[in-house]
């Protein structure tokens, strides 16, 4: 059983920023590439930034490329989403998710293993 666990969503002025934290169970951390993807009301979920199982390689949606960072520590079994000079169209739930791998770009459908989701909402 594959468990993940966000926190750090909240209320935010466009162009600060917000860390995303997520946690999840030992297993996840060591085996499973790992990302972030959103749904805003009314939109389809859409992927926004992922990392390989060792933080080698990042991949980024370009709507947040050189904003947004993601990292990973395995040996605190911790994902985290720096998020940057925010915007209005960056409101949504942000999702936590683990995957067994990319064949090509990561898309929503290669994610597995979901957490419950935080809200973040940027005000204009």
């Amino acid at each position: 059983q594959v468990q993940l666990v966000e926190s750090g969503g909240g209320l935010v002025q466009a162009g600060g920023s917000l860390r995303l934290s997520c946690a999840g169970s030992r297993r996840t951390f060591s085996t499973y590439a790992l990302g972030w993807l959103r749904q805003a009301p009314g939109k389809e979920r859409e992927f926004v930034a992922a990392s390989s199982w060792n933080g080698a390689n990042t991949y980024y949606a370009d709507s947040v490329k050189g904003r947004f960072t993601i990292s990973r520590d395995n040996a605190k079994n911790t994902l985290y989403l720096q998020m940057n000079s925010l915007k209005s169209e960056d409101t949504a739930v942000y999702y936590c998710a683990a995957s067994p791998g990319f064949t090509s770009w990561p898309r929503p459908a290669d994610f597995g293993w979901w957490g419950q989701g935080t809200q973040v909402t940027v005000s204009s």
